[in-house]
């Protein structure tokens, strides 16, 4: 018997719906598997899931926490968003919000606390941002110029930009370490004036900003001529190149943009609710969830933003799972489960797998002796 054989092949244009059923059936499955694997370990799926929901949004103070944590997921998210979407392949989001955090308590501190409010707050938002680009600049150089894989080079960079920030306060008699503290070394609490305004419950105007900011790349890429051009060569370098862009300068202004998001909500988490480069509370590991964030809405940029606040619920979760006895790491399985449904979902969504039937086998032909 022939074997019977299967294809992929493109599927070619989808409507809106699918894109936006597949992503949310995508998360529906995940949650089926986490609830699978709750009740094999002895757990009520139920009492878990409802935990979860009313740890994230069950009171002013559950939701301000959740969307402190979706400030940061925003911008990270569209950081990868911004790059995948182009296929560049940034995956130094951890290592460019931590240099942001950085520059932008660095600013800060060197500001003090003569500057006033309205030149000290957009200074270091600003810094944030500049030291995320500096950042992926050291993996866009070379990977545009020389060819390199940009893969590898911003996964090391995150573990540089780590160690450089624990050498800062752990290390080194730094500006940026808090002289006044002897016992166990921690950040400088930057000025005042640098601090952005709290609306209520620990949440500040940074949420507004990063919504700010997110509408505006998603008009950057999306509405402007640079941007037109940009999504030509993400589709098509060689078009592009035939087209007379500059296809280098395209990848390297949307790798620095990429990065420029990430130091921003660096600075944006600095200048908010941490107040100082504290390595314990900047290594959460953001960087590395926005591409979580990027993939479950589907790259596209402005549905980063409920996707932000809905992960963010998620990861602000794990303390209160503890407390009823499930493992925090049940929200890191959870995590993962969605990334996977969601990658299989999204290859769904662009190709089809066809099974080819078997070619008959033919006949064997008799040949008369002579």
């Amino acid at each position: 018997m022939a074997a019977r054989r299967f294809i992929v092949e493109p599927r070619g244009l989808v409507s809106w719906k699918v894109r936006l059923l597949v992503p949310v059936l995508s998360v529906i499955a995940a949650l089926v598997v986490g609830a699978i694997f709750l009740a094999l370990t002895g757990e009520n799926p139920f009492d878990v899931y409802g935990q979860m929901v009313d740890s994230a949004f069950g009171s002013s103070r559950a939701l301000s926490e959740t969307l402190i944590t979706a400030t940061p997921l925003i911008l990270t998210g569209v950081a990868a968003a911004i790059a995948f979407k182009m296929l560049v392949w940034n995956i130094g989001g951890e290592g460019q919000f931590i240099m942001g955090a950085i520059f932008a308590s660095g600013f800060a501190i060197w500001l003090g606390d003569g500057a006033p409010a309205y030149i000290a707050l957009p200074v270091v938002i600003v810094a944030g941002g500049l030291g995320g680009a500096f950042w992926a600049s050291i993996a866009a150089i070379p990977r545009v110029y020389l060819g390199t894989n940009e893969i590898i080079t911003t996964l090391m960079l995150n573990f540089i930009a780590l160690s450089f920030m624990n050498f800062l306060i752990f290390g080194s008699s730094s500006p940026w370490r808090d002289p006044a503290v002897s016992t166990f070394p921690q950040g400088r609490p930057i000025p005042e004036s640098a601090r952005l305004p709290e609306i209520f419950n620990r949440l500040d105007g940074g949420l507004f900003i990063a919504i700010a900011l997110a509408v505006g790349a998603w008009y950057l890429i999306g509405k402007t001529t640079w941007g037109f051009e940009v999504r030509i060569v993400g589709d098509s370098a060689d078009t592009a190149r035939y087209a007379g862009i500059g296809v280098a300068r395209k990848i390297l202004g949307i790798f620095l943009l990429s990065g420029a998001y990430a130091g921003f909500a660096g600075g944006l988490f600095v200048s908010g609710p941490v107040g100082a480069l504290d390595p314990r509370s900047l290594d959460l590991g953001l960087g590395f969830t926005g591409i979580i964030v990027a993939a479950l809405a589907g790259l596209h940029i402005l549905a980063v933003i409920p996707v932000a606040i809905l992960m963010a619920a998620l990861v602000n979760s794990g303390p209160a799972l503890q407390s009823i006895g499930v493992p925090t790491a049940t929200v890191t399985m959870l995590q993962g489960a969605i990334l996977i449904f969601v990658v299989a979902g999204e290859f769904f969504i662009r190709n089809r797998v066809r099974r080819l039937e078997p070619e008959p086998t033919p006949e064997p032909v008799e040949v008369e002796a002579t």
